[in-house]
């Protein structure tokens, strides 16, 4: 037996690439952490006749293994010619959120010997650039906690164990937070009538029935959700032909609570299910942070 699957784990140091080496194994994945590149390809005929109880293994590699930024693109050529395809998940996240995170564990960068950590970060995305652009599926791991990343990560490895769907994850979002730097389609509902303003539904969300009624039979958004329907009608299909695995959705409006969320819920709710994997998100929903 050779691996039915192989996913590379990398990405930028202090990115999450841990936790979803974790979630995998949780999930029943053979976990190897910093292999040497060089052994991959040996590692994968290794595999076969071994004592393993599964087909489904995830290799850790990144900038601790310095063999793997020269010779990435020849490893991987051999790795499919094993006959085992790659799946490259990579992990992401800006630079003020590494330096936070290498702040708190006070964990030293693996490239930070001789420069700051500002310099390490910068120069391991440069390192790591090639990689990236071969990337299966990058995750932003910036504003997510440890729980959220474990949860995307089976997510989307779930969603690309049937490689002919393509999984959709709609998301809302309160710009008062940032966009989401994970996002292939951003739609900004915050022209809508917002619940915010009503007293009896200020202190609820746009997953209660009184704030999702009181958006979603607007006139507004009526149209909109026609809109909505008509766009990803047209674009789904062109995508999936096109082999795009991924895409995530997200809808914002001020504090990420109300419209957004009531939104997402119904256009997560009436996307075409045929071949798609939908899951719904609400980044800012538990957010107490308003600004009016």
């Amino acid at each position: 037996m050779i691996p039915g699957r192989l996913v590379i784990i990398s990405g930028l140091s202090g990115s999450g690439k841990s936790t979803a080496a974790r979630a995998l194994e949780d999930e029943g994945f053979f976990v190897v952490d910093n292999l040497p590149v060089v052994l991959l390809p040996q590692f994968l005929k290794t595999f076969e006749g071994s004592a393993v109880e599964t087909d489904e293994v995830a290799v850790v590699l990144d900038v601790r293994n310095r063999e793997f930024l020269s010779e990435c693109d020849k490893i991987l050529d051999e790795v499919e010619a094993f006959g085992v395809e790659p799946e490259i998940l990579f992990l992401d996240a800006d630079e003020i959120d590494i330096l936070k995170r290498f702040s708190e564990t006070r964990r030293r960068h693996p490239l930070a010997l001789d420069m700051g950590v500002s310099d390490g970060v910068r120069l391991e995305r440069e390192l790591l650039a090639r990689l990236r652009n071969r990337a299966t599926v990058t995750i932003d791991s910036s504003q997510l906690t440890p729980h959220q990343l474990r949860a995307r990560v089976v997510g989307v490895i779930a969603g690309l164990e049937d490689k002919s769907r393509l999984t959709v994850r709609v998301q809302s979002f309160g710009f008062r937070y940032g966009l989401p730097p994970e996002s292939d389609i951003v739609i900004d509902v915050r022209f809508l009538p917002n619940p915010h303003f009503d007293p009896g539904l200020q202190a609820l969300t746009g997953r209660d029935g009184k704030v999702s009624r009181y958006v979603l039979e607007k006139k507004e958004c009526r149209e909109l959700m026609v809109q909505l329907q008509q766009l990803f009608g047209f674009l789904i299909p062109r995508y999936r032909d096109e082999g795009k695995n991924y895409l995530t959705i997200s809808l914002g409006c001020t504090g990420g609570k109300h419209r957004s969320v009531a939104v997402a819920e119904e256009l997560a709710r009436t996307l075409p299910a045929q071949g798609l994997y939908v899951k719904v998100e609400h980044r800012d929903v538990d957010n107490e942070e308003y600004v009016k």
